[in-house]
């Protein structure tokens, strides 16, 4: 069809016919459902007015014309429509702003850019209708119309299934739990009025501390429930996207993917774990030819070198044995320690033979790769050399040149097989003294540029060193979204759950942050999509540039917005500018790519006028990558140039003056640049997939003793307070345009708030102590009303965890583990995040909390019970012992003071205990094994909690001081 120019409608079979400009007629411009003129107006009169194939609703773009309904904008060609249905809109999608808008005028004002562009149209016309009176060869056997109808129809049934489905969460259980939000907050509302009208004059301060907590603890509640408000799950049909895109005897259709891996230092990230990360993504289920890996080398470590010329030598043998034999997972080191029975369900004789010799070689393979890391231990004096000789470029760590090496891919070493492998690079970017390298977020960008100019791969997956690919077939589930011509025309990101391995059954530190992955994220998912959380989500390569989506709503005219007070009018205006910038190089874009015969000095010429250069850097042919319509190469490309481009894109001084880190690639400014770089995507109108496979896409290793656990959970604290005083702050930043849902405001609002949590969650910890040791309470005597408040108040709490494990699939377990961990790194970790925020911003002090390791058992899981010296562990010991301290003495004081005082005592003591509840893994961790607690730990803790039992009865301000007149009197009333 595509081939003879026949288009027929997918209703009635009949000839798509022309419109009234002599085109062929488009009904649904969103995904070209190819439909008659007949059947449209049959449609649009029977009151359907929705597109049968994308439901997209055709009133918003119709138009009378003499009478008669036609779609806007007809020009549309059948070309367009032959990229929508073969190829997939997998490209990036581009405003289609016309070039009459986006005109470019030099300084006399002439419009260079619409003159340039509508005579470089003109040549292209005329190439066109040159090609179309090529006559066709007359060996070419004509095809039989009966057989021509069957196989469009059969392939316009195939196109019109979805790639992806949405499951909305059933009714039964999503209505219920909105209706216990709302009734909570209503309880809410009354349990603050009758807290704030009855005060405990008594305990002033007390009362006025815990009314203040509460107050915050229920701000922090509303910003993590209403995200959830819409949840929803997706599923993914892999089998129909090999239907379309890999049809038998044709080349794969399959979009290209980049993947990315990121190391700094191999001696605190084990080269073998890097070397299983490597493997999985070249042994992936996904055409050879479409990927390529990428590994980003931050300490240049010729060890990292070393061990991926180790990598790429076993691959050859480790890839063709996956795929013969449908291996799960393709890491080594992790199918070979499955605990399963390997002989299940394989019906092949060689197998087993086979896997005992594979095991062999991957036992050699981990001596070899061992040998280099204990020969790494110890730096020579004069520093590495390589096997010829020479001095390795990376010995000095923070001083080197760019380097790039290609070890595999289409001109390296083939399989045992002799099967083509993936393209395996080597990237360690050029470091310089007095230049900002910006951590993982610069490396990142680094690869960003480098696999433009090497692949340029339309779709970019990023994994960090420790997680590898589970599933091998998750790029197929990402690509379902991607590539589908509704789901992926807005979509930035497929992001994926974290799952890991090596944790305990019980999860005490909860790592695997179930609650997170399996609650928070689908509920944003429902709104425009999850952030992003660093590793294992497959971004649009456009949307890194920068770009908008196509659907994107215009700017409006005015440079001030209604939701926004007059004094940001400044902030929306500079806004507005960079987003007309942004609209400015979408239109070039589009426009570049409508052209095939341009003449060179002509492009160079305006890739400068348009600002290019400015944006993206001075590197022409990164520039021409991104004018790529479905990515790759140019067919006249040399590799050594290419290399060399290379290696300039990866040079320090890349990206001074450019917007690289502001609003292209990955965002600076941050330690946790994946919410960063996430929140500026969905600022601009893009949305995100959350993909939950049945089969974990990607595990990885946590930290899973408690010292580590805590330090991961400072570093994610401190990037969000570092977010909170930034720019980017979502509190002010993205409102001009209105593109981001005011939910998923909310939800990036949590995230960089919930480290202050910290502040009144440790006030409100200590209140149980101080209440027993001081006989006074936080609550006045309840009255029926006010039971009645506080029994609803708890009801509503357990009736919404019970409802949203319902919908959810979570275990009580889980959410007991993550409510426990919340109060673990509240009082710890987010508490020493805050002040290290603090002192940085305003100070510019940057203090860093070393850790000392221990030794661990030799057993399963040893790895749980090492107790290292950190300061985060003072607070909370702390807390801990001035509870207990608490809780005896409520005990001692109720038996010295009669059966009276064990009414209150109750209260007081419930209150603590729910303290020690919650930090009972915290000091179950402490003790570890055999009582093995750092004594330091247990000296201050002691120490603090001592002396702020002293001073509280030296103080105890709850006490009323008698003035001298009252004295006095009493003394003279006295008979002596």
């Amino acid at each position: 069809m595509m081939e003879s120019g026949a288009h027929f409608c997918n209703s009635c079979g009949e000839q798509i016919g022309l419109d009234a400009n002599g085109e062929l007629f488009v009904a649904c411009h969103e995904c070209y459902f190819p439909i008659c003129k007949a059947c449209f107006e049959y449609e649009i009169n029977e009151g359907r007015k929705v597109c049968l194939r994308c439901a997209t609703p055709y009133s918003d773009r119709v138009k009378d014309n003499d009478g008669t309904k036609v779609y806007e904008n007809q020009s549309t060609t059948a070309a367009q429509i032959n990229v929508s249905q073969d190829v997939g809109l997998h490209a990036r999608h581009v405003s289609t702003v016309s070039t009459v808008d986006s005109e470019l005028n030099d300084e006399s004002g002439n419009p260079i850019w619409k003159n340039r562009v509508e005579s470089w149209k003109e040549k292209d016309k005329k190439k066109k209708k040159k090609k179309k009176s090529v006559p066709k060869a007359e060996n070419e056997a004509p095809i039989p119309p009966e057989q021509q109808m069957e196989e469009i129809q059969s392939s316009e049934a195939s196109a019109a299934e979805p790639l992806s489905m949405v499951i909305p969460i059933s009714k039964t259980r999503l209505a219920p739990y909105r209706t216990v939000i709302i009734v909570r907050l209503i309880i809410l509302g009354l349990f603050f009025h009758y807290r704030v009208t009855n005060p405990v004059d008594s305990a002033f301060g007390l009362w006025l501390t815990s009314i203040i907590c509460e107050i915050w603890f229920a701000f922090s509640w509303v910003l993590d429930q209403f995200p959830k408000w819409s949840p929803v799950n997706r599923e993914a049909f892999v089998d129909r996207l090999s239907a379309r895109y890999e049809r038998p005897g044709e080349p794969s259709q399959l979009a290209a993917v980049d993947f990315f891996v990121s190391t700094v230092d191999p001696l605190k990230e084990p080269p073998l774990i890097t070397a299983n990360t490597v493997l999985s993504i070249l042994a992936v289920d996904y055409p050879v030819d479409k990927v390529s890996c990428y590994v980003s080398d931050d300490g240049a470590a010729m060890l990292t070198f070393e061990s991926l010329v180790e990598t790429a030598d076993f691959a050859r043998m480790w890839v063709p044995f996956c795929k013969k034999f449908s291996i799960e997972p393709r890491a080594p080191e992790f199918y070979f320690s499955q605990k399963i029975d390997y002989l299940k369900d394989k019906v092949q004789p060689s197998f087993v033979k086979e896997r005992r010799a594979m095991k062999r070689e991957y036992e050699e393979f981990k001596v070899r790769v061992n040998a280099l890391v204990a020969k790494a231990q110890k730096t020579p004096d004069e520093g590495w050399t390589m096997q010829d000789g020479t001095s390795w470029p990376g010995n000095n760590s923070r001083d080197h040149p760019g380097m790039i090496q290609v070890f595999l891919g289409h001109s390296g070493a083939h399989d045992v097989e002799g099967n083509e492998l993936p393209r395996l690079v080597y990237v360690s970017r050029e470091k310089r003294p007095g230049y900002q390298h910006h951590k993982k977020a610069g490396a990142e960008n680094a690869l960003v540029r480098v696999s433009a100019v090497l692949t340029n791969a339309p779709f970019i997956l990023n994994l960090d060193c420790d997680h590898y690919v589970n599933n091998s077939k998750a790029v197929r589930e990402a690509m379902c979204f991607l590539m589908d011509p509704v789901v992926g025309r807005d979509l930035c990101y497929v992001q994926f759950p974290q799952r890991f391995d090596g944790i305990d059954r019980s999860d005490r530190y909860a790592n695997r942050n179930t609650v997170f992955f399996d609650v928070n994220m689908k509920g944003l998912d429902g709104i425009q999509g999850p952030m992003y959380v660093g590793t294992g989500c497959v971004f649009n390569r456009q949307a890194l540039y920068g770009y908008s989506p196509p659907s994107m709503p215009k700017l409006p005219k005015s440079s001030s917005c209604c939701c926004c007070p007059s004094k940001k009018q400044t902030k929306d205006v500079s806004e507005l500018y960079r987003d007309a910038k942004r609209e400015e190089l979408d239109a070039a874009i589009f426009n570049l790519r409508e052209i095939d015969n341009y003449d060179e000095y002509e492009r160079s010429m305006l890739i400068s006028q348009m600002s290019f250069e400015k944006t993206f850097g001075l590197s022409t042919v990164f520039i021409e990558s991104t004018l790529m319509e479905n990515g790759g190469l140019p067919e006249s490309s040399d590799p050594s140039m290419l290399i060399k481009e290379a290696i300039h894109v990866i040079s320090c001084g890349y990206e001074e003056k450019t917007a690289w880190g502001k609003e292209i690639g990955w965002i600076y400014g941050s330690v946790t640049e994946d919410i960063l770089t996430g929140f500026k995507m969905q600022c601009r109108g893009w949305r995100s997939v959350y993909c939950m496979p049945l089969r974990p896409a990607f595990k990885g290793s946590a930290p899973i003793n408690l010292s580590d656990r805590l330090h991961q959970v400072l570093r994610w604290a401190l990037g969000s307070v570092e977010i909170f005083f930034s720019r980017h702050c979502p509190l002010w930043y993205g409102f001009a345009g209105g593109r981001l849902k005011w939910l998923q405001r909310l939800a990036y609002i949590n995230t960089i708030v919930y480290p202050f949590t910290s502040l009144p969650l440790v006030a409100y910890c200590t209140l149980p102590a101080i209440c027993l040791l001081t006989g006074k309470f936080i609550i006045p005597t309840l009255s029926n009303l006010a039971s009645a408040l506080f029994l609803g108040l708890f009801l509503s709490i357990i009736v919404t965890s019970v409802l949203e494990l319902r919908w959810s699939g979570v275990t009580i377990e889980a959410l007991w583990r993550n409510e426990q961990f919340w109060v673990i790194g509240g009082v710890s970790a987010h508490l020493f995040a805050v002040f290290q925020g603090f002192l940085k911003m305003l100070a510019g002090v940057d203090t860093n909390f070393t850790v000392t390791a221990k030794a661990a058992d030799d057993t399963e899981f040893g790895e749980l019970y090492i107790i290292k010296w950190t300061t985060l562990l003072i607070p909370p010991t702390t807390l801990i012992i001035i509870n207990i301290v608490g809780v005896v003495a409520g005990f001692s004081d109720a038996l010295n003071g009669g059966y009276e005082s064990w009414g209150p005592l109750f209260g007081k003591v419930f209150f603590a205990f729910w303290v020690i509840f919650h930090l009972y893994p915290f000091l179950k961790g402490l003790m570890g094994r055999q009582n093995r607690t750092p004594t330091i730990v247990i000296l201050w803790s002691v120490l603090l909690a001592s002396v702020f039992s002293l001073v509280w009865v030296k103080i105890n301000p709850f006490i009323s001081r008698p003035d001298s007149a009252s004295i006095s009197q009493t003394c003279i009333s006295i008979d002596c």
